[in-house]
């Protein structure tokens, strides 16, 4: 199947080449874009770019040049814009739009029209976003390479297209990327899993530096900065300056503030733990979760690396708890009819059952799935939490977003995208909407250490009852009130400032966050000048207007709104600060480049990118049928598996189709068992393991070793359930955030069994499998 950019001889015209450079404020950054291409063909082309952004970030800018002239785009009401880009292409004049797709907020679709047979063109974008905070407490900016395929819900009509196209040789354009950082609190470091030159810092105190890409950089992988500042969890405000031609008194006429609020979690609350809950995991079982998690060696189906993760899961929850599993694609089921007691009988029967999980349900319908938990009762003093898994692969984002905070004041929300190219807009959208926290697994990253992380925070107190006091300033705040954040979350403060003192050269303005954590009152404190000691762009008001522009957006989905009133703000903000939004578009228009068009225009389609055949396979229920599934750009060496249906595999120029009555599947061996996860699976729901054989080859032991070394007056249960706290502190330690709940109920568990002679139980338990764990450190 081609797609792409194609010549008449359906050959595949890639990108040329991508130039990027990044502006770091603080904790936000601009990022302008520049794309070449050349249309090869013999006739005026029309080329469809659909390509992915940030969760929140907000296209600002748009500029394209053909051959050596130059057209600027300017926002638009969206229908007013289509109408002008129509009317432009039936004059044979050159004409871009750019706009947010219509399903999500993170896809956009840029359209070039009537660009002249060997023409270049240059188009550039600028987009503004918030970087995401991660556990060692640095910034992370992504620079997204992939965009999946998005699964269209039956009856929906046509939507978002995945523009990845395969290629034997590789990717067939470069990539420069420059990034220049400037930071209220010195810069420590800069780091990437891509190769960089060594940083560079432009003054003495640090606070400002610049870093690039190393040449040669293949575009094969999202490109991912680290960010690192001195003292990350200090309260900080950016002031920045006024646009100089804009009215004062307006959002772009007056002075905006961005307060970086992120609270420090002390050990006492880490440490403390809810015992109740209920938990619902939901599970997505589209075709597209039987990819592999990465494209490197070893790397795990999707759906496998789920399996295991559900099972940790399990084993985790706490005594007293409620729980059930959904599974969703075309259609969705759950393990129970409602969420069940947790107890020996429920876990073992959702065990089974996840042991049977595949990767079989089609396309991925979230929102039925969400409606149906939502339906159910909350159960009393059982606070409801949702762990979504999901490789992002969804049309109609905006409907389950609006269904998530509908619900928002009976859960919270923990979302997890699986896989390069999944939906940010969707994963951050489940959390933000529900005070809930979201994590994106990619790469070599292990689905269980992120995924406990997450039972963690919905174990533990939340920052709660926030509350600002402003000093020395009038201002209009920009960004919807903070509810509640996890521990590793961060909230930026939007706020309009007003009034003449912020005219005064030596005006200072202080804000205090006051919040509840645990039992303790907390209050951060910062001080900051009204007037910006130098103009640094305008990031923070297009992030201020960003912000206002989406909660008037959730407004207008509230029944009983004021839609055209809303919609009328919307459109005003936009225009205003050149900021995207659902109700505008980017239009540019170059008058004169042409005659009336002849003939009929040529619609092509422009990959994001492009990947070696071998590392990319989608499987994605059809419209049509959605038990249906098609791989896409396999090499014809790449064995196709044997579904209970008709599978296409080909290569880039032929298609092979296999019939699914044969296997032609190679043999390969079963990979060998994770001891860890053996362990784990035998561990019963009150926290104790019981004296069997398979306990003993995790070991290295056999059964008959382990009962011989029993001390006196130690029940079989007890002397199992040390051994296996020994064996995990001595021999998975680096593993310990994905046990620690599993350690913690068998130390509760001991507790109740009184074992007279523990010391001696640890001595000898040490000896036998070759430790040398101390008994505090066991917790016991």
């Amino acid at each position: 199947m081609n797609c792409g950019l194609l010549t008449n001889k359906n050959e595949p015209v890639p990108l040329k080449h991508i130039e990027v450079d990044l502006q770091v404020q603080g904790h936000v950054a601009t990022v302008t874009s520049t794309l070449q291409y050349v249309n090869e063909e013999e006739q005026p082309l029309e080329a469809v770019f659909v390509f992915p952004m940030p969760s929140g970030a907000a296209v600002c800018q748009f500029s394209a040049k053909i051959a050596d002239q130059e057209i600027v785009a300017e926002v638009q009401e969206k229908q007013e814009a289509r109408e002008q880009y129509d009317d432009a292409l039936s004059s044979g004049e050159q004409a871009f739009l750019l706009e947010e797709s219509e399903e999500s907020v993170d896809v956009f679709k840029l359209s070039v029209g009537s660009l002249p047979p060997g023409q270049s063109a240059a188009i550039t974008f600028t987009f503004i976003t918030e970087l995401s905070v991660q556990a060692d407490h640095s910034l992370q900016f992504c620079l997204p390479a992939v965009l999946n395929p998005r699964y269209t819900p039956a009856g929906t009509g046509g939507g978002i297209v995945s523009e990845i196209t395969s290629s034997s040789t590789g990717i067939p354009y470069s990539l420069s990327f420059t990034a220049h950082i400037s930071s209220p609190n010195p810069i420590t470091k800069v780091e990437s899993k891509c190769a960089l030159e060594p940083l560079m810092f432009l003054n003495t105190d640090h606070t400002k530096a610049k870093v690039s890409l190393c040449a040669g950089h293949m575009f094969d992988r999202d490109v991912e900065l680290y960010l690192y500042y001195q003292n990350p969890h200090q309260l900080t405000a950016i002031v920045e300056a006024e646009a100089p031609a804009a009215k004062p008194g307006t959002l772009m006429g007056d002075p905006v503030v961005m307060v970086s609020f992120y609270p420090e979690f002390p050990e006492s609350v880490m440490s403390s733990m809810l015992s109740c809950g209920e938990f619902v995991f939901v599970m997505d079982r589209s075709g597209s979760m039987s990819c592999d998690m990465h494209h490197g060696p070893g790397a795990q189906e999707r759906i496998v690396c789920a399996r295991d993760t559900l099972l940790l899961l399990l084993k985790s929850l706490p005594v007293d708890c409620y729980f059930n599993i959904y599974g969703f694609g075309s259609h969705y089921e759950s393990f129970f009819p409602k969420s069940v007691q947790y107890s020996q009988d429920t876990m073992e029967q959702a065990v089974k059952k996840v042991k049977e999980m595949e990767a079989d349900m089609g396309g991925t319908e979230i929102l039925q799935p969400l409606e149906h938990i939502y339906k159910q009762p909350c159960i009393p003093n059982h606070p409801r939490q949702v762990f979504i898994f999901t490789d992002g692969e969804v049309e109609n984002t905006k409907d389950v977003l609006h269904c998530v905070r509908s619900n928002a004041n009976f859960h919270r929300c923990f979302s997890f995208g699986i896989g390069e190219g999944a939906s940010s807009a969707l994963i951050t959208g489940l959390a933000e909407n529900s005070s809930g926290h979201a994590q994106f697994i990619t790469g070599t990253d292990r689905m269980q250490a992120k995924v406990m992380q997450s039972l963690r925070y919905a174990l533990q107190p939340a920052v709660i009852d926030i509350t600002e006091d402003w000093t020395g300033v009038s201002f209009t705040r920009l960004s919807p009130p903070i509810n509640s954040l996890f521990h590793g979350q961060r909230a930026l403060i939007y706020a309009q400032l007003k009034g003449e003192e912020c005219q005064k050269p030596d005006a200072k303005g202080k804000i205090s966050v006051r919040y509840r954590l645990g039992d303790q009152e907390i209050s951060n404190i910062v001080h900051f000048s009204l007037k910006p000691a130098e103009n640094s762009g305008l990031a923070i008001h297009r992030l201020g207007a960003r912000s206002l522009i989406r909660s008037l957006e959730r407004d207008e989905q509230d029944d009983g709104a004021d839609k055209e009133a809303l919609k009328a703000r919307v459109v005003d903000l936009s225009k205003q600060s050149g900021v995207s939004s659902s109700h505008t578009a980017f239009i540019a228009v170059n008058k004169g480049s042409g005659q009336a068009m002849k003939g009929p225009m040529v619609t092509r389609r422009i990959p994001i990118l492009r990947l070696m055949a071998s590392q990319m396979c989608y499987a994605y229920g059809s419209m049509a049928s959605p038990m249906s599934y098609q791989c896409q750009a396999l090499p014809m060496s790449y064995p196709c598996k044997a579904l209970p249906r008709p599978c296409f595999a080909g290569g880039f120029d032929s298609v092979v189709e296999c019939d699914a009555s044969f296997d032609l599947s190679p043999e390969i061996a079963e990979p060998p068992k994770d001891p860890l996860l053996q362990l784990i699976s035998l561990q019963k729901a009150s926290g104790c393991w019981e004296m069997e054989s398979t306990l003993a080859e995790v070991f290295g032991k056999t059964e008959q070793e382990l009962i011989e070394q029993i001390p006196a007056q130690v029940k079989p249960d007890v002397w199992a359930t040390l051994l296996a706290l020994i064996w995990l502190h001595g021999f998975k330690i680096d593993a310990q955030v994905e046990w620690q709940f599993l350690a913690m109920k068998a130390v509760a568990w001991i507790r109740t069994q009184k074992v007279v002679n523990q010391s001696v139980c640890v001595r000898v338990g040490n000896a036998l499998l070759g430790c040398q764990i101390k008994e505090d450190a066991l917790g016991l």
